[in-house]
């Protein structure tokens, strides 16, 4: 396996550099750079130029209007991305809904939604977890009965993020109680706007209401929303959360994060020399970049077997947990390096035209939030732990 970079590539990595450097607003970039908070408004300020260019759906074939990038492609976009602190691609309905009707959506949803998507008409969010379910996805209670040509959706959906911009919510249900749990989910279209719809905010431990709950109260569906066949959502439901995982090992935000930290480091001064000569501090940092390096490197393993058309496997799990470990390891030592300035968290400064004095260097002002925040990493797409159960299972035979 040969894991360096051929001429055409590196070709490539420069065109996304060069559109970088002409197109992605300096805005947007210095929010970025300095943990501002992002608006709807500026996701899809990006999400337009990225569509204009062509480049918004990388993992989409370009039948469907998508990039048509192959994996080392896609790899070598999200570097660039996150080196130059571009906004991070919303990834409900384009790396996770859209695969799956590609897949098994029928010809009428294809030329429906997917052009909406990608236009921006469409803001989808992911209706999988329910309250006192945790990762089991199978214990899913919210019902969808069928009456005449639609269903009638009733239960709860929770952690939905970013669910108070979106109008629309993909969801597992339930439609039959018989058989194995997973035999009885099913995968359905739901437009937000639609009357027994409730979205409500839970405000996390950063002060953002990121997540929200929905209530279905007799949501009335049309049928030809349901995607694929009744009682086989969980087949369509396991095929969206391995591209999810894939992505949540996010090594490109890693390494910007950790690039913020050297940063810091370099600036910050302990006993009267910079952190980063400290040989304590210098030593978990150097721990840390080595596991980042081999997490990039199995990283690039399985992208070079997807480029040879083989699917993930458990090393979609196993990226998932290093990637979140890493990261959350990272923002702890950056509230370490920030000292004293990690304790204000004046959230109104991370508003853009925020006139208010920060205290201490702009950059220990993102610090706090992203500790907090991240501490999400290891819960979402599949815990943690169902994820050590998956190569346990697929890996050990245990």
């Amino acid at each position: 396996m040969d894991l360096s970079y051929t001429p055409e590539q590196l070709a490539f990595r420069a065109e996304v550099r060069a559109f970088l450097a002409e197109k992605l607003p300096p805005r947007l970039a210095e929010k970025g750079r300095l943990g501002k908070r992002l608006t709807k408004a500026d996701h899809e300020e990006w999400h337009a130029i990225l569509n204009a260019r062509g480049w918004l759906a990388g993992n989409w074939p370009v039948e469907f209007g998508g990039a048509g990038w192959n994996a080392v492609e896609r790899h070598i976009f999200e570097e660039e991305t996150t080196r130059a602190h571009a906004p991070r691609i919303v990834p409900f309905g384009v790396a996770m809904l859209g695969p799956v009707l590609q897949k098994f959506g029928s010809k009428e949803q294809i030329e429906h939604f997917l052009p909406r998507i990608l236009n921006g008409e469409h803001w989808w969010c992911q209706g999988y977890s329910e309250p006192g379910a945790g990762s089991d996805l199978a214990s899913v209670k919210t019902t969808a009965v069928r009456d005449g040509d639609s269903y009638i959706v009733n239960g709860q959906k929770t952690w939905t993020t970013l669910g108070q911009h979106a109008n629309w919510i993909f969801c597992l249900v339930r439609t039959s109680t018989e058989g194995k749990p997973q035999e009885g989910i099913s995968f359905l279209l739901i437009d937000m706007e639609t009357p027994g719809v409730t979205v409500r905010p839970i405000v996390l431990l950063d002060g953002e209401p990121e997540v929200n709950e929905v209530f279905f109260d007799d949501v009335r569906v049309p049928a030809e929303n349901l995607v694929g066949e009744e009682n086989k959502g969980w087949t369509y439901a396991k095929y969206l959360l391995t591209h999810e995982r894939t992505n949540i090992a996010g090594v490109g935000f890693a390494n910007a994060a950790l690039e913020n930290l050297a940063r810091i480091a370099a600036l910050e001064c302990a006993g009267g020399r910079p952190l980063a000569e400290e040989p304590l501090f210098a030593a978990k940092m150097a721990e840390l970049e080595i596991q980042l390096m081999a997490m990039a490197t199995t990283n690039l393993r399985v992208i070079a077997r997807a480029a040879a058309g083989q699917a993930p496997g458990a090393e979609s799990s196993m990226l998932k947990i290093k990637g979140t470990v890493i990261r959350q390891e990272i923002n702890a030592l950056t509230r370490t390096a920030v000292g004293p300035y990690a304790a204000p968290f004046p959230s109104e400064l991370l508003d853009e035209g925020a006139n208010a004095e920060p205290v201490g260097p702009d950059y220990a002002l993102p610090a706090t939030r992203q500790y907090f925040n991240n501490r999400k990493l290891s819960i979402y797409g599949g815990s943690n732990e169902v994820q050590r159960a998956i190569i346990g299972k697929a890996l050990l035979d245990l």
